[in-house]
């Protein structure tokens, strides 16, 4: 029997594949911690204003006893510094609505930013913040856009698709210097108390992109590999986010290695891997890694439909780390982040988190 552990011993074990009291435990619930605030906080105001950010994502900690805390705050803060237009309304997540590029010479206005400016500069400052306030308390994994992805938010996947087959090179060229503006995020990143930076490679995603034309767009030496080595070289944990259908597993764990890997399941895709799939894929072996709750439960479930689906996920990979003789190399999370409108039912995390408790008890 191991002793009662903290929810921060927990996250650090599982890293080690060490034994545990039970699995660490973290639905992706980012904005919506600002409903725990004693203030009205909107989320035009968690867009703008890093204090307020920082004090939602270390008040669901506090209040949930998370394991990890992942500092997803929406996907547009480095397209508003490309200067694509962002809406930020009251009570909806940031999102573009006129992206950068019309023409393959617009992708000349991509050069590297200044990250002591704009929303990159409030990103790291509520990363710091966040970082301060759990530490040794929850496992703090820094959400920072990969290089492909924030091409793609700020020029318009659907248009960045097309010219990634028709006209490569000013792709190419605006991902070196996408690349550098995340490695300039990554060290200031570096200076704060984060024990991790998490990636979101999202276009490592089948249904999207194949093995050769996401190795030219991102797998290689320039981009991702670039960011995986200073990440390391920095002393910095590295985590990746994909909550795309079909991930690319075997590059994206297997090649990148990395410490913690968050991700989706699409139980109406056959393609899309599941928590026994990923467990008998050997992808768990060396990473911990996190998933697979439906989001959309905890915003239209009942209490007793999370509880069923927290139940079938503990079982089914207790039985999976237990065939493969792992210790505790899952995390149990939701596939992607928790919907933060104001009419998601607080009481679906509380469930997650005590169906975790009571379902994810370890005995070995």
């Amino acid at each position: 029997m191991v002793k009662k552990m903290t929810p921060y011993e927990r996250a650090v074990g599982a890293l080690h594949n060490e034994q545990v009291d039970e699995l660490p435990a973290y639905p992706l619930a980012c904005a919506i911690g600002r409903r725990l605030l004693p203030q009205k906080t909107t989320l035009r105001e968690m867009s703008v204003n890093a204090k307020a950010c920082a004090d939602s994502f270390i008040a669901a900690a506090n209040k949930y006893k998370f394991s990890y805390t992942v500092t997803l705050i929406d996907l547009a803060v480095q397209a508003h510094d490309y200067g694509a237009n962002v809406r930020m309304d009251e009570e909806n997540t940031a999102f573009v609505t006129d992206h950068v590029v019309h023409s393959p010479e617009d992708y000349e206005k991509f050069q590297p930013l200044d990250v002591s400016k704009g929303r990159i500069a409030y990103l790291i400052e509520a990363n710091r913040q966040v970082a301060a306030g759990l530490k040794n308390k929850a496992f703090v994994a820094c959400h920072v856009e990969g290089p492909l992805l924030a091409l793609s938010q700020s020029a318009g996947a659907e248009r960045l698709f097309m010219d990634m087959f028709s006209d490569p090179e000013p792709v190419l060229k605006a991902l070196s210097n996408t690349t550098e503006t995340c490695s300039r995020i990554l060290h200031e990143i570096a200076k704060t108390e984060a024990p991790a930076l998490l990636w979101n490679f999202l276009w490592g995603n089948y249904s999207v992109l194949g093995d050769k034309e996401y190795k030219q767009f991102e797998g290689n030496d320039k981009y991702a590999y670039r960011l995986i080595k200073e990440t390391r070289d920095l002393g910095l944990g590295f985590a990746i986010h994909n909550c795309a259908d079909m991930p690319h597993l075997d590059t994206q764990i297997k090649a990148y290695k990395p410490d913690l890997y968050s991700m989706a399941y699409y139980p109406l895709n056959p393609s899309s891997p599941s928590a026994t799939k990923v467990l008998d894929g050997g992808y768990a072996d060396k990473c911990v890694v996190a998933g697979q709750i439906d989001p959309q439960l905890f915003a239209r479930g009942t209490t007793a439909e999370m509880d069923s689906s927290v139940k079938n996920l503990c079982q089914e990979v207790k039985t999976g780390l237990c065939k493969h003789n792992l210790n505790s190399k899952w995390c149990i999370a939701s596939g992607c982040e928790v919907p933060p409108e104001l009419n998601t039912p607080l009481e679906n995390i509380q469930t997650f988190m005590d169906g975790v408790d009571h379902y994810g008890k370890m005995e070995y």
